[in-house]
């Protein structure tokens, strides 16, 4: 979070000083805060970008600094004029600009996206990393942008029982911990017996970062008061599953054996009990979470029903930049 500030406030002293913006093809405007003078990013190049985005009506639509973790791709050539890799081609590595694209233009044929409001998307970028393909073989090309993103998974790595340690003593936890490395503290006792392998557990949950940052939830006000997309077709209620089954995150599987009906916890998870090395979605490698969950209902199985097919695990997809 303080470096998402640090960046905000770079890049308000650069319109400052650059008095304004320069107008770029199909209606987008960029200025650029600092230019490292580096080659400008080229069609095919691996680009790993720090990214907030806004709109110009102040409202976060979201952040590569909550998750700790640059957006990274490969560079396309644009798709229109004024589109957002028109503007990625005036940047290099150690680059920061301020862009602005049109909204109406951007969502043109479709429906504007509901609750949007402003008249500009604006990006916030960084340039953390270019590694340009050039005419390197696929193979050099990929063990050096393989070697950057592993580079970041140690760096990710080695900080993660740091930031949880940190977490832990700045929110005053008094946690239990278990041997996996599962750190949870009850915050509402429940009653009755624990749930065992094979009951269905009813669990209302908010997911966060250590930041704070709410990146999903099962209840509509705190989706709502973390800005986050409301889905329509999601019901948001207390989810149901099957203790012990794949699917569910270890640390979940693991924490809820440990509570009661009516619990209210708090659950800091490892990656290693979350998402792991790989991560997922908005949620980088290496990176721990905290679940605030209450464990609403216990329905244990019915002896005389059929027994129901073994769900498939989830696949294993292999490390890759992340794509939009």
């Amino acid at each position: 979070m303080k470096r998402r500030l640090m960046f905000l406030a770079l890049a308000t002293i650069g319109l400052a000083s650059c008095n304004g913006f320069k107008k770029g093809d199909g209606g987008m405007l960029y200025s650029i805060v600092t230019d490292k003078g580096n080659p400008r990013i080229m069609p095919g190049d691996f680009i790993a970008l720090n990214v907030t985005l806004k709109t110009d009506a102040d409202s976060l639509l979201g952040s590569t600094y909550e998750s700790g973790r640059p957006y990274m791709n490969f560079m396309q050539k644009p798709q229109a004029k004024g589109d957002i890799y028109a503007a990625f081609e005036k940047l290099g590595e150690g680059d920061s600009a301020v862009i602005k694209l049109n909204i109406d233009s951007l969502s043109k044929g479709h429906p504007r996206p509901a609750g949007m409001k402003g008249k500009y998307q604006v990006y916030y970028v960084k340039v953390e990393k270019v590694i340009q393909k050039g005419n390197l073989s696929a193979e050099v090309f990929k063990g050096r942008y393989m070697a950057y993103v592993n580079q970041l998974g140690d760096a990710a790595k080695k900080q993660e029982p740091v930031k949880v340690k940190k977490y832990i003593a700045d929110n005053n936890l008094k946690v239990t911990t278990t041997a996996s490395g599962l750190d949870y503290v009850v915050t509402t006792p429940g009653s009755g017996p624990n749930p065992v392998n094979g009951d269905t557990v009813v669990v209302s949950y908010i997911g966060k970062f250590l930041n704070g940052k709410v990146f999903d939830t099962s209840i509509k006000t705190e989706a709502v008061k973390a800005k986050l997309q409301i889905n329509p077709m999601n019901p948001y209620k207390p989810i149901h599953f099957a203790l012990g089954t794949p699917g569910m995150i270890k640390g979940w599987n693991e924490g809820l054996l440990l509570l009661n009906k009516g619990t209210k916890a708090t659950f800091i998870l490892p990656s290693s009990l979350a998402y792991g090395e790989q991560g997922g979605g908005q949620i980088g490698p290496y990176t721990p979470l905290v679940f605030e969950l209450e464990l609403v209902d216990i329905i244990h199985p019915n002896p005389n029903a059929p027994k129901p097919a073994a769900p498939k695990p989830l696949a294993q997809v292999p490390p890759q930049p992340v794509r939009k």
